[in-house]
Formats: C-alpha cells, sequence, structure tokens
C-alpha cells in the first residue's frame, strides 16, 4: 500500500516559519486555511495554498528550493504549484496589492479575480502558529466559483458555516438530515 504524502500541521509551521525569517507575508487558503480559521486540522493535506505578493514570488522559489521544492505545474509568478521530492505541494496564487489593500490575482486563463481588501482579515491558528488566513467569507467566495467544489470542499465549507455563520450559496450546499 502507497502511502500519501501529507502536509503535516508541523511541516507546515516549519515551512510558514523559513517563509516569515524571510519577511514574505502569506496567507492561508484551500484546506489549510480553513483549518487554521478552525483553530484545528479537520483532514489530512497533501498541500497547501498560499497568497503572497507577486514581488516575493522569486524569493518564495528560491526558499523552497533549498527544501528539495521545484515548479511541478504553472508558470510563475502568478499560479503554480512547488513540490518536493515526497509528493507534498505548495500551490502558490500571488497577488498585486493597490493602496487600499484590495489585491489582483491574474488566473491561469488570463482573467483578473480582484480580493477586496477585507479579504486578507483572516487569522487562524496551526500547531499554536498565529497565521494569515483568507477570512471565512472569502474562503467561501473561492470555493464556490470556477471550479465544481469536491465533496472535501462542500465539507470545509460547512464548517465554515457553522463556526462563522457565513452564507453559502446553493453549489456549496446539501441538504442536512
Amino acid at each position: 500500500m502507497e502511502t500519501k504524502p501529507e502536509m503535516t500541521p508541523s511541516a507546515l509551521v516549519e515551512l510558514l516559519h523559513s517563509l516569515d525569517a524571510a519577511d514574505i507575508l502569506v496567507w492561508l487558503d484551500g484546506g489549510w486555511g480553513v483549518d487554521a480559521l478552525l483553530e484545528r486540522q479537520t483532514r489530512p493535506h497533501k498541500d497547501v495554498d498560499i497568497i503572497l505578493r507577486v514581488a516575493d514570488v522569486r524569493r518564495l522559489q528560491e526558499i523552497l528550493a533549498r527544501k528539495g521544492f521545484a515548479i511541478r505545474e504553472g508558470i510563475p509568478p502568478n499560479s503554480f504549484v512547488l513540490a518536493d521530492g515526497s509528493g507534498l505541494e505548495v500551490d502558490v496564487h500571488a497577488v498585486v496589492f493597490d493602496d487600499d489593500g484590495n489585491a489582483v490575482y491574474r488566473m491561469e486563463d488570463g482573467r483578473d479575480w480582484i480580493f477586496a481588501a477585507e479579504a486578507f482579515s483572516g487569522w487562524g491558528v496551526v500547531e499554536g502558529m498565529r497565521v494569515r488566513c483568507l477570512s471565512p467569507r472569502t474562503q467561501v467566495l473561492c470555493h464556490a466559483q470556477g471550479y465544481v467544489p469536491t465533496e472535501k470542499d462542500v465539507h470545509d465549507m460547512e464548517l465554515l458555516q457553522d463556526r462563522f455563520a457565513v452564507e453559502l450559496p446553493t453549489q456549496l450546499r446539501r441538504s442536512r438530515t
């Protein structure tokens, strides 16, 4: 039986500490972003989704290259995945901030996704470390557009709804019996 790689809480904290030491601000998104907001790990994660400034992408790549990470897919600087030899992944989404704190993310298809400044107001905890996250509302918006949500996505969004009373759009709802 093949074991799947897992981005453990300790591996994530180690990664975040190395980025903090380089003054690279990151916000967690996706599964780890949800778990950080909930302040507990709710499921295993093979990757971590991060948002950072486009200006920090080159330094991020240099730091993670020293840890064995290389580009697996996508093209920097906007949207790409780094992976190490064990299969762990860092899914990178780089943004450009304006003077008001709003951010533009250039998606793979060339369209721009605009994050309101409020999107970056989330805070969570991973293994005792306080971390920046996308806000619960923004997590829901990101999961509701652009792709068909998986069962784990719907479950994650339900956890945010239960904890933060965020409203879920129809495609993220299932009947609760």
